[in-house]
């Protein structure tokens, strides 16, 4: 789950900055109201909340607005994050961090089960595509 969550091929340039294509690291596939807290950052610096979107196909929201959106993330799509930042050739060092809320796990009665994921990956920008079934959620 962990290791597939940020591919070699995960980061493109894209105008005006850069597109993060995440795994969902988890073994179901959740909706993406289940998403909250999400965080960036490239070589050590954090992509600012005004900076960072999440693409929905021909939609880019801001990732509170993912807590209203109905979709769903499977096990086999990209979540597309666009950072408005533009990213020198090269590899970079690149660190996600999210909450699932998982809704058919309860941590306690009454109250879902809400796991922390960090990720990361040293990523070449516009690296070389791995072959895979895997699309972006739209």
């Amino acid at each position: 789950m962990l290791e597939t969550a940020l591919r070699e091929d995960a980061l493109t340039a894209v105008p005006g900055g850069f597109e993060l294509r995440l795994g969902l690291p988890w073994i179901r596939s959740m909706p993406l109201s289940s998403i909250a807290g999400l965080f960036v950052a490239v070589d050590g610096v954090a992509v600012e909340p005004g900076e960072l979107l999440v693409v929905l196909g021909p939609r880019r929201v801001q990732p509170a607005a993912l807590q209203t959106e109905p979709g769903w993330w499977f096990v086999q799509d990209r979540l597309v994050l666009e950072g408005r930042r533009k990213l020198l050739s090269g590899p970079h060092d690149v660190a996600v961090d999210l909450q699932l809320m998982v809704p058919y796990l309860q941590a306690r009665p009454g109250s879902p089960l809400v796991l922390p994921f960090h990720l990361e990956a040293r990523l070449g920008l516009d690296g070389v595509p791995v072959p895979s079934v895997s699309r972006d959620v739209a």
